[in-house]
């Protein structure tokens, strides 16, 4: 199985590393909704420092569908800027790259390539639903592989793409097709059977050795250590915004053998993790403002929550913040 390596035609690439990956929220200016480029800033200097390896701009919890191209395009910007200028270039940049039609999507891995980012993640198209196949999806994907300069992440999320799911089958076909251009999958439909199943075809990057290079990474924290033990390459996952210190633990102890620990964190993790994955981009927001001092609101039409809901977040998880501020 190809490696992602560290190079993609003339583009150099930081290697991806095993480990912990956020899909950083968006910040904007409570009254004007206008970007926060210097929360922006310091929220993703924050991550490096808590141990992330890695940073996704422009993903669902970035509100990628509530901004515009240029917009976009400045945030990946001013996260690569941000990292390199405190001292984490290591930390490598993947920007979401979801479009409809294949032209659409190469221009926009030009424009991140541009930015700074040096991995795509990208949906599968979905909007004319009843003409959307697995014949369409591949030639979406070899197509998209063959004309960005930066290679592909498959992004499987079906609660994002009326129920859109790629299967195992799928994946490592498209892996064979691509010769390693596309070089990882993010499982954002929570079936570590189908992650198992990949990570082991390509040789997957894992906790006990790099592999080919290829990433098969969980997409939702509260199964950080599931991840782990199936032979994934790490989680990108939005409760890493606030809990970030408590999964780079998870994992870390999973990486050392420590399995029984890692467990008894897993379920502090997965408890307030699900309060965050329940009240959605508002409540992660709101939990950064609380325990962090920033965060503010999403973009309308998604709404505020109320102060009774802020209580219920800051109370359901006050376990994890306990464990995550100790670290």
């Amino acid at each position: 199985m190809a490696s992602n390596g560290n190079t993609h035609g003339s583009t150099s690439l930081r290697q991806l590393r095993h480990g912990i990956y956020a899909p950083t929220m968006t910040f904007f200016n409570k009254e004007s909704e206008d970007l926060d480029i210097q929360t922006i800033k310091k929220h993703a200097i924050r991550l490096a420092e808590a141990g992330l390896v890695g940073l996704v701009t422009m993903g669902s919890n970035g509100e990628a569908v509530h901004l515009t191209r240029e917009e976009k395009i400045a945030v990946t910007k001013a996260t690569r800027e941000a990292l390199d200028e405190a001292g984490h270039s290591n930390v490598a940049v993947i920007a979401g790259c979801s479009e409809s039609s294949v032209r659409l999507a190469i221009e926009l891995t030009k424009e991140q390539a541009a930015a700074g980012a040096e991995y795509a993640l990208v949906l599968p198209p979905s909007y004319y639903r009843a003409q959307v196949n697995e014949s369409m999806m591949f030639d979406y994907y070899t197509a998209l592989a063959e004309g960005s300069p930066i290679p592909i992440i498959l992004y499987n999320y079906p609660g994002a793409v009326s129920g859109l799911d790629m299967d195992s089958d799928f994946m490592i076909k498209l892996v064979e097709a691509t010769k390693g251009k596309v070089c990882g999958a993010k499982f954002t439909d929570a079936n570590t059977g189908k992650l198992t199943r990949v990570a082991y075809a390509t040789e997957a990057c894992s906790v006990k050795s790099q592999g080919s290079g290829w990433m098969a990474f969980g997409g939702i924290a509260d199964f950080t250590l599931q991840t782990a033990a199936s032979g994934g390459s790490g989680i990108i996952a939005g409760g890493a915004n606030v809990l970030p210190k408590l999964c780079v633990k998870v994992w870390n102890l999973a990486s050392e053998g420590k399995y029984d620990e890692a467990m008894e964190l897993q379920k502090v993790l997965s408890k307030g993790d699900w309060v965050l994955t329940k009240s959605a981009i508002a409540g992660t927001k709101a939990a950064i403002e609380l325990e962090y001092g920033y965060g503010g609101f999403p973009r309308r039409p998604l709404q505020r929550l109320t102060e009774e809901q802020t209580k219920q977040i800051k109370a359901g998880i006050a376990e994890a913040m306990k464990v995550e501020h100790s670290l």
